[in-house]
């Protein structure tokens, strides 16, 4: 099979650009131009062409696209133009791009110009800089000719990066980043404009309600906006502003956004008028559901819903949001969802993979008393509340069970019965402090290989310091590599870069690796719970990736979101694509011949019906 390295040069000004807008926006916009195209098959010499749409598009069937591989950097962008301009689609994508976070994660960089310098395989050009509001038609020859050789050189340096960094990348890995590729580049999945346009309304209307009722109470939406007022406001009613140590400055600040437990905790605060400020602030301040609404809108007006994701979105491989459209955090009652449908004579159907990661931390750490009740099918939640409350599985009452239900999913990484308290009471349940120590304390008593194996883990991230050799985990299935990582199996790594060792002011000492965000490298606490965190989460992505390869053998896959898997098939089939795709859900990997996976699914003709 061929590999067909492409690269598309397409008009962009000032204010219509891929830093203005999303790929869907840019691609699908009326004023979208592809100014030429470079075209090479394996290791010949790659061919440059510029012409109208018609004889671009000639230019490009005389290519066997179909029969063979296309590569490209940022293939989700090159993927949709020929997709979506020209009608062409791939046997499979491959994306350098992709590839790159995979090894590198954001050490490198994921630019072809910085993987071009690291890799020492040529000198990016800059001609593009040059190209900015021109059309086809406002290039002179020696220009277009002079861009044609810029287009070129991407071309090649792209087959070359591909070919440093294919030797020893897990094919499997491979055939994900096509399958992720093509969820974007060949939609399958519409958008219901009369549920979104009504819901629109909905959340606007409710926005204004909420504010006059602030504004009856003598708040102003400045007020709300500034994070010093809003903390006055809150201390005026006698509560504590939450605070929390900034990532990027490393002092006290505000804790005031909507993914930070304290805050969104007011919600439900006893004096009303804190709950309103409250909601207020996370409505006013974030308007996501009403930006995503309205964006939402916009891509069914232009037709079917691309789904974008972000390959490798973290060092655990897992898929995160992409194009400012996450699909991976809409809430489970969103009536966004029920706007995702089906094309017609078809259905969604959505499996999600049960307790994925509390069955691989039991089997990770060989807690053969739990796994063997997963295995059974039985109710582990209640086995956890019987141990919790001391008495008989048959007596444990709903709420009981729900604790136990929240210390096995919560429990298994290391969490301290402060933020165990927390997570509780975002639940609505009142628990204090004194019993959250004591629940958690019966949970490592109950299971106590599991905190065995965060020490473990801890171990692990000394021998990486150390540059040593070892193995973690049930039948040392994790090899440590030193200070490269720790190989998963899949064969990549997941990586903690420059890990070290520091003492805090109170003589306590603690390990940290580098994030980086943007240019700037932030300080991460590193501890054993959250490798085995880590891991687990790396581990069921893995499983979750295989079992969405076996589900597109026979039906197309849509989306992924955490550890679910949405595919699109005939309505007629629902019930037989049902059994095939739970069976696939069920299925364990060559590494875990061992690990009992179990999954819940449903399907309906939009997402919000599974």
């Amino acid at each position: 099979m061929k590999i067909i390295t492409i690269d598309f040069e397409t008009l962009y000004t000032k204010d219509y650009s891929l830093t203005k807008l999303t790929t869907e926006e840019y691609v699908r916009d009326e004023q979208f131009e592809v100014i030429g195209v470079s075209v090479q098959v394996d290791t010949d010499e790659p061919q440059w062409f510029s012409g109208t749409h018609a004889q671009t598009k000639e230019f490009l069937e005389q290519y066997d696209f179909e029969n063979n591989l296309a590569l490209a950097h940022n293939a989700m962008f090159d993927a949709a133009i020929l997709g979506w301009s020209f009608g062409i689609n791939p046997r499979g994508w491959l994306d350098t791009l992709s590839m790159a976070r995979a090894i590198h994660g954001t050490e490198v960089g994921g630019s072809l110009k910085t993987l071009a310098d690291y890799y020492d395989i040529g000198v990016k050009g800059n001609e593009v800089v040059a190209a900015q509001g021109k059309r086809r038609v406002d290039f002179t020859d020696a220009e277009l000719a002079r861009y044609g050789e810029y287009c070129k050189n991407d071309t090649a340096l792209t087959y070359k990066l591909f070919q440093c960094m294919a030797d020893g990348f897990p094919k499997v890995e491979l055939r994900l980043i096509d399958l992720t590729i093509k969820m974007f580049s060949e939609p399958v999945l519409q958008l219901n404009s009369n549920l979104l346009e009504g819901h629109l309304t909905n959340v606007r209307a409710g926005k204004d309600v909420l504010m006059q009722t602030l504004e009856e109470q003598g708040y102003t939406r400045e007020d709300l906006m500034s994070n010093p007022k809003l903390a006055e406001i809150l201390t005026l009613r006698n509560v504590v502003p939450p605070t929390k140590i900034s990532a990027a400055t490393d002092k006290k600040t505000w804790a005031f956004s909507k993914t930070d437990e304290g805050f969104k905790a007011l919600l439900e605060h006893e004096d009303p008028v804190v709950q309103s400020v409250v909601a207020a602030r996370l409505g006013v301040k974030s308007t996501l559901e009403e930006t995503r609404t309205e964006r939402f809108i916009a891509i069914a007006q232009r037709g079917p819903m691309p789904v974008p994701l972000r390959y490798y979105a973290a060092h655990t491989g897992r898929w995160g949001g992409d194009d400012k459209l996450n699909l991976q955090n809409l809430p489970r009652n969103s009536p966004l969802k029920h706007a995702i449908v089906a094309p017609v004579g078809y259905v969604i159907l959505d499996a999600d993979s049960a307790q994925i990661e509390a069955r691989i931390v039991a089997w990770l750490a060989g807690q053969e008393d739990l796994l063997t009740a997963f295995t059974n099918g039985e109710d582990v939640y209640k086995i956890m509340a019987s141990s919790i409350y001391d008495k008989p599985i048959g007596d444990i009452t709903k709420q009981e069970r729900f604790v136990g239900k929240t210390t096995i999913l919560g429990a298994g990484y290391g969490m301290g019965a402060t933020k165990f308290q927390t997570q509780l009471k975002n639940f609505g349940v009142d628990t204090p402090i004194e019993e959250c120590k004591r629940i958690i304390d019966v949970y490592r008593k109950t299971y106590p290989k599991i905190p065995e194996l965060w020490g473990d883990a801890h171990d692990a991230l000394t021998d990486m310091m150390g540059n040593k050799v070892s193995a973690l985990g049930r039948d040392g299935l994790l090899k440590i590599e030193g200070k490269n990582g720790i190989r998963l199996p899949n064969d990549l790594l997941i990586k903690y870069p420059n890990l070290r060792k520091i003492q805090q002011e109170d003589g306590k000492s603690e390990l940290l690796y580098d994030t980086k965000k943007g240019k700037a490298a932030i300080p991460t606490r590193i501890y054993g719970g959250k490798v085995v965190e880590n891991l687990c989460q790396a581990l069921a992505r893995i499983v979750i990736g295989g079992q969405m390869l076996m589900i597109a053998k026979k039906y197309r896959v849509s989306m992924t979101v955490h550890d679910s898997v949405g595919c699109v098939v005939p309505e007629k089939e629902a019930e037989l694509a049902k059994e095939y795709v739970e069976l696939c859900m069920r299925l364990r990997p060559e590494w875990a011949q061992d690990l009992p996976l179990n999954c819940e699914s449903g399907y309906g003709h939009s997402y919000g019906e599974c």
